[in-house]
């Protein structure tokens, strides 16, 4: 079978097209043949030698596959040969999903409702349990939240299901395109946290008082700012932040904090997702997606000879949606 692979660490130009054995499912196991294979930040990390665990290599990437049963392991009864499912890689530890074939326990495995696309399905796993384990953690009814990186994965679910939950909502793109796409999604506002003043134009949209919560996935300079749009007793929620090495807190900020009673609240998805928990928020988010509650941004598909390509997409935050691969 044919899969995107990994000899060295380094830039989007190391993946390759290579043929590997088809896995053949084990007890347990459902063989999946793979239509669109989700990209996470994460992957582009890994790649670099830059996330907290690297794999070893050579390193097939991917946690998260849509697409149809090819076989099944002995003892699997729950899914039948063609059905579309997908598959959440990450709840039985495994990875591998650039791949034209993935074999993975059933435990990891969903069906997948007519209506719900191959590419919006893999949108829900990864990027869709993180925005709905965030903002479980969050008490949302008539707060007012902003979130940066509105128009990405994690962050245009995350403007919706606050909506949804009562919050008034500011969203934060780096784009005019982005802006637009952001306030088809329900934003009551839109800010460019690129541009000089942003944090002026957020206060202003939060009605001059700053935010209950501010939700930065950007890091760096950005959730430096991102302070500074606290209102009294607010909270900074980072998560899956790209710079963190940039932020530090010094005298000032720590003082801000202080006598605003605010706080900073880090989220890590791994550290407090069950699988029971992330199977029923899932078939929660496909029903919704599937009748229309729930909408995704355009994403891209790019064929596995294009990963590089979709890598640097994903790094230079040129995109919005949920990027896939496509055997």
């Amino acid at each position: 079978m044919r899969a995107v692979q990994f000899h060295q660490f380094g830039g989007p130009e190391v993946l390759v097209v290579t043929d590997l054995p088809k896995p053949e499912p084990g007890p347990g196991q459902v063989l999946i043949r793979v239509a669109a294979a989700g990209i996470n930040f994460a992957d582009t990390q890994m790649r670099q030698a830059t996330y907290a665990m690297l794999p070893e290599l050579p390193c097939v990437l991917g946690i998260e596959v849509a697409g149809t049963v090819e076989a099944l392991g002995e003892g699997v009864s729950t899914y039948a040969t063609g059905q579309r499912v997908a598959a959440a890689l990450f709840l039985a530890g495994a990875d591998g999903g650039y791949a034209e074939y993935v074999a993975v326990d059933q435990s990891a495995v969903l069906p997948l409702p007519d209506g719900v696309s191959y590419g919006d399905a893999t949108a829900l796993l990864m990027q869709g349990l993180t925005a709905y384990y965030m903002l479980g953690q969050l008490a949302l009814a008539g707060k007012k939240v902003l979130v940066n990186a509105a128009a990405g994965g994690v962050g245009s679910i995350l403007v919706q299901l606050a909506k949804n939950a009562g919050a008034n909502l500011v969203a934060g793109a780096a784009s005019a395109g982005k802006l637009d796409a952001v306030k088809s999604l329900g934003a009551d506002a839109a800010v460019d946290y690129t541009a000089d003043g942003w944090v002026d134009q957020a206060m202003a949209a939060s009605g001059g008082t700053g935010f209950d919560y501010v939700l930065d996935s950007v890091g760096g300079a950005t959730m430096n700012s991102s302070l500074g749009a606290l209102g009294f007793g607010g909270q900074l929620v980072i998560y899956g932040a790209l710079n963190l090495q940039d932020f530090a807190l010094g005298p000032a900020e720590a003082a801000a904090l202080m006598f605003g009673n605010k706080s900073i609240k880090g989220f890590a998805l791994f550290t407090v997702m069950t699988p029971d928990g992330a199977r029923a928020a899932l078939a929660e988010m496909f029903a919704m997606l599937a009748d229309g509650r729930l909408k995704l941004l355009p994403g891209a598909a790019f064929p596995f000879e294009r990963a590089g390509d979709a890598h640097g997409a994903m790094q230079d935050r040129s995109s919005t949606g949920k990027l896939v691969l496509t055997p």
